[in-house]
């Protein structure tokens, strides 16, 4: 379904100017921005994929990674096509770079997608028996009107609404969504210019910026970063990383930290070294981060959450299934708070 976007400006010659995102892209007429579903047809900006799902799922909450906010949980997870990045390890690369792709309906091109009402998505939740509402799989910023009407839905219906997001939203965007945006996972990629530029084709200081943002917005955040060998693992970036999210974000930030594995277009690639991942586990709790989780290692004993203060163990993770030990969200030996969304 098409639908006029929001947060964008009307330029000269029928030109717009689009204020969703960082790439902040000047459209000219009959053209799309860098995420593939926003068009300029004669001087209005255009989404082309309200209400039109690539992908609905039923997720365990873990999977997000989120695993501080209400652990054990079920999340109605959707997506539509296009990204406004172009990450060359994407995982998911067949719907988050498929914008261009169109099928034919009725002699007519249209998105690719399944019509999916506001009203369905909510529904369909409640009807799984999930308290959330992921918008995850591709960037959930590009499409924002259809995200933010279904969140608003959902928070009437007593949902909680969860993004799995790049972070390259804008300012103006975040404060749209912040109301009614419970939790976030923030993919900090890097922690380099020329990485988010050569990788990704953005920039890494918006995301350190709306990083900060959010975590003003009380919005609960985790952070998960994919070490991929010699693009992003170096011991100094790592540690500016943990440095980071330690002084700017708060040490209570969870931070998921993934093994890599050939995807894409970086095949050529190794997998990441398991004692690399658990290299940057330790520099993380060397730093004072409090929560640090490895990722793609299921099974291994750095997915379980301990206590920060006696080191017990009181979530012990195997992949997704998950056994609890604390009381309340209280470590169960000495009471430290666990800092977990309940």
């Amino acid at each position: 379904m098409k639908k006029e976007a929001v947060l964008y400006k009307k330029e000269k010659e029928n030109k717009v100017k689009c204020g969703l995102c960082n790439h902040r892209c000047f459209i000219s007429e009959g053209n799309k921005g860098v995420c593939g579903v926003r068009k300029n047809e004669e001087g209005k900006l255009y989404t082309l994929v309200y209400e039109k799902a690539i992908a609905e799922n039923i997720d365990p909450i873990e999977k997000k990674p989120l695993f501080h906010f209400l652990p054990g949980t079920l999340s109605l997870s959707i997506a539509t096509v296009g990204c406004n990045f172009r990450c060359l390890h994407c995982q998911n690369a067949d719907i988050s770079q498929i914008s261009e792709q169109q099928k034919i309906n009725n002699g007519l091109l249209e998105v690719l997608g399944n019509n999916l009402s506001v009203e369905q998505v909510v529904k369909d939740a409640k009807d799984n028996n999930c308290p959330s509402i992921s918008y995850t799989y591709t960037e959930p910023t590009i499409f924002l009107e259809y995200a933010l009407d279904i969140m608003k839905l959902a928070k009437k219906e007593g949902l909680k609404n969860v993004w799995v997001s790049n972070g390259y939203m804008t300012k103006e965007a975040i404060n749209l969504i912040a109301p009614y945006l419970d939790a976030i996972n923030v993919d900090l990629k890097a922690f380099t210019e020329k990485f988010y530029q050569e990788i990704c084709g953005a920039k890494l200081q918006p995301i350190l910026d709306n990083l900060k943002e959010i975590k003003k917005k009380k919005v609960w955040l985790e952070i998960a970063t994919l070490l991929i060998p010699t693009k992003n693992d170096s011991l100094k970036e790592i540690k500016e990383m943990a440095s980071f999210i330690k002084s700017e974000l708060g040490n209570e930030i969870p931070w998921h930290i993934s093994r890599f594995f050939p995807t894409y277009k970086l095949g050529n690639l190794p997998p990441t070294d398991v004692e690399k991942i658990r290299k940057a586990i330790e520099i993380g709790k060397k730093t004072g981060l409090k929560y640090v989780y490895s990722g793609n290692l299921i099974g291994d004993s750095f997915e379980n959450t301990y206590c920060p203060e006696c080191g017990e163990k009181m979530i012990d993770r195997a992949g997704y299934s998950i056994k609890r030990f604390d009381i309340a969200g209280k470590c169960g030996i000495c009471n430290t708070n666990l800092n977990l969304i309940l």
